[in-house]
């Protein structure tokens, strides 16, 4: 039975054959990348998680391998009911047709032994996805230890690190290899984070709800998604249309189409007769393609240096002005009443207002009370001075303090939860300039001295007590962000805010699926005009993850709705259903399209198309034009020499992968 899994005990000590994948994990991303290597690709897997209660959802008493089993369970069943009811897709057959249900084993480190038990020597690829950077680290190096040519991607949040460390196992499958493929090794192993991957589809959820960013060898594809058309009006399809989004998209107690929504959900890549025929329903269209800009740091609040208004205070500066109005006037009298000129009447002055000058017992009455007026104003003086002192070194001491929201802030994204993804959402959003006011709990967050080091104003206090979001200025506020990684939480935060801002643009991070569905479907009913979108991370990093895990460069993934597309980096050669065809015949409507062709000989491409080009604060050149070519003639011939990138459904890619293994001897 399909997504059945038996209890352990009963479970042999080994797998049955090589080439399965074994997934390691704690989280939800875990059991994520099971379904869907399991589900999607239709691998046999072995799946290794810690026993006891899942510590990412502590309201729940379920332990991990309840709610794995429980997650398979849902997914095969939404797999039957979408096999029947609508059927397949043309010449994908069953996904997991011969391959056994997922293999679950529970330890609390993935040490030597249990590695072997779950067969390392004989498996594929292995993903290490705990939290813990540390001991995906040392997992990996024990994982190349025991089989050099294993496949790994590992999960990191240190992005330095993941490249030295990326660079370090490949050279040891080297050594252990000699004469090893090159595509082979770069493709050994993968240095991944879900923060990196998510955090681009959330930010630009907060910031417009409709585009979404891809990065290819430093350009920029921008998907947006378009309202339907009105009676007599066309649909603009931009550079192509990549999805037609939900029937229920307009309606205010919809919900927002998945992979279980049958002919309600959003379609992904449809062909044109499709979209030529279809009304009433929104689109997702490829909008632009632009050079994206080297990759600079986030930008501060407020400017690098701070201003004068927030060194000293108003009525320290009142009171300078109005010392500074007395010297200029007494310079006036002294000019009307002597015969000093301009130059010498200011250095009399001074000496006076600095108590330096000799008394003027020979001068005449006029100077004399000058000269007195000049030490009253000098005796004003100071402690005016003082007060400038101890008002510096107060702002001194308070630099590296937290900002507070300033007054008059107003069109800024409020970010709840400083975490793994909210930092990085952070830094997004600061890398575009927008404002941010960040709430947040905990004083020692792991994104705090980010927002310090930015000057982002940030307000610490449980973000459910009263008055922490009227501190955070959310009446004024163009959108929330709600990250924490309990979904209780967010949810309180986003239903009191509404209750603050009726029209508040809202992206919250939910985990449950039919929870989220419950929500979106509620606060779309309480607030039709305002745009509500909840988003997993798992959801949104587990197809990259798999790509990888495939042997694949997924260059990003967009949210559509609850469904998701990815964009991927594939060479022609091995892939049937490409090799010797036109870009026209090459299309496969629902499944994948070819978007762009990399003219680069292979000798000079680039392997990492996600890479965005370096930032050089000298000023330097800009880099060389990209080698991807984006105006395809629907007639070009694809080679087996060329690289493409392509947009697909996850089905699609898998689709591509498992014609790619058949089509390899010996697999």
């Amino acid at each position: 039975m399909l997504g059945f899994v038996p209890p352990l005990p009963q479970q042999p000590g080994r797998p049955p054959s090589s080439g399965h994948m074994i997934v390691c994990g704690d989280d939800a991303l875990a059991r994520r990348l099971a379904v869907e290597l399991r589900f999607i690709y239709g691998e046999r897997v072995t799946l290794l998680l810690p026993p006891g209660r899942d510590a990412s959802g502590p309201q729940t008493p379920m332990t991990q391998r309840g709610r794995a089993a429980a997650l398979f369970g849902r997914m095969s069943a939404a797999m039957n009911r979408a096999g029947h009811g609508n059927g397949a897709t043309d010449g994908s057959g069953d996904t997991n047709a011969g391959v056994e249900a997922v293999r679950i084993m529970e330890a609390p480190e993935p040490s030597d032994d249990v590695l072997e038990e779950a067969g390392i020597d004989r498996a594929a690829a292995l993903a290490l996805v705990y939290d813990d950077d540390e001991r995906n680290i040392r997992a990996a190096l024990t994982a190349r230890r025991f089989n050099p040519r294993l496949r790994l991607v590992i999960r990191l949040y240190n992005r330095k690190l993941g490249q030295h460390l990326e660079e370090l196992l490949d050279q040891a499958a080297a050594v252990a290899m000699p004469g090893i493929d090159p595509a082979l090794l770069d493709a050994s192993t993968t240095v991944l984070s879900d923060a990196d991957t998510a955090a681009p589809a959330l930010a630009a959820t907060a910031l417009t709800g409709s585009s979404k960013v891809i990065q290819a060898e430093g350009l920029l594809l921008r998907a947006a998604e378009r309202p339907p058309p009105g009676p007599g009006e066309s649909a603009d399809p931009g550079l192509c249309t990549l999805a037609l989004l939900s029937s229920t998209t307009n309606d205010p107690a919809g919900a927002e189409g998945s992979d279980s929504s049958g002919d309600e959900a959003p379609q992904l890549l449809p062909d044109e007769r499709a979209v030529a025929e279809t009304t009433g329903r929104g689109t997702v269209v490829l909008e632009a393609i632009s050079r994206a800009d080297p990759a600079r740091p986030a930008t501060r609040m407020g400017g690098r240096g701070a201003p004068l208004s927030q060194v000293f205070s108003r009525r320290l500066r009142w009171s300078a002005l109005g010392i500074a109005l007395a010297a200029l006037a007494l310079v006036v009298a002294s000019l009307l009443t002597t015969r000093d000129g301009l130059v010498h009447s200011t250095y009399l002055t001074l000496l006076d207002l600095l108590g330096m000058n000799d008394p003027s017992e020979d001068g005449t009455t006029a100077r004399k009370v000058i000269q007195l007026l000049s030490g009253v104003a000098g005796l004003l003086l100071l402690p005016l001075l003082i007060a400038a002192v101890l008002e510096a070194f107060g702002t001194l001491r308070t630099a590296s303090s937290l900002r507070r929201p300033p007054r008059g802030l107003s069109g800024h994204v409020v970010l709840l939860g400083l975490g793994k993804i909210g930092t990085r959402v952070l830094m997004r959003l600061r890398e575009l300039d927008i404002p941010v006011v960040v709430v947040e709990e905990d004083p020692e967050a792991r994104g705090i001295p980010l927002a310090r080091s930015l000057h982002v104003p940030t307000v610490i206090g449980d973000v459910t007590q009263e008055g922490v979001l009227e501190a955070a200025k959310i009446y004024r506020a163009r959108a929330l962000l709600a990250l924490t990684s309990i979904d209780t939480t967010n949810l309180e935060a986003t239903l009191y805010a509404r209750s603050v801002k009726p029209d508040l643009r809202v992206a919250l991070r939910l985990y449950d699926d039919e929870f989220a569905t419950a929500v979106y479907r509620t606060l779309r009913t309480a607030h039709p005009q305002a745009l509500t979108r909840s988003r997993s991370v798992s959801h949104l990093a587990a197809p990259a993850f798999a790509g990888a895990m495939m042997g694949r460069q997924v260059l990003g993934a967009i949210p559509v709705e609850r469904k998701v597309m990815l964009f991927a980096a594939l060479e022609v050669a091995g892939h049937p259903q490409l090799e010797g065809r036109t870009v026209e015949q090459a299309f496969r409507a629902g499944a994948w399209r070819v978007l762009a062709i990399d003219a680069t000989p292979p000798a000079d491409r680039n392997p990492d198309l996600a890479a965005p080009p370096p930032f050089d604060p000298e000023g330097a050149p800009p880099p060389p034009s990209s080698g991807l070519v984006w105006d395809l003639h629907p007639g070009y011939v694809l080679r087996a020499q060329d690289r493409v990138v392509i947009a697909a459904t996850r089905r699609g890619l898998a689709e591509l992968l498992r014609r790619q293994r058949s089509a390899v001897p010996g697999r």
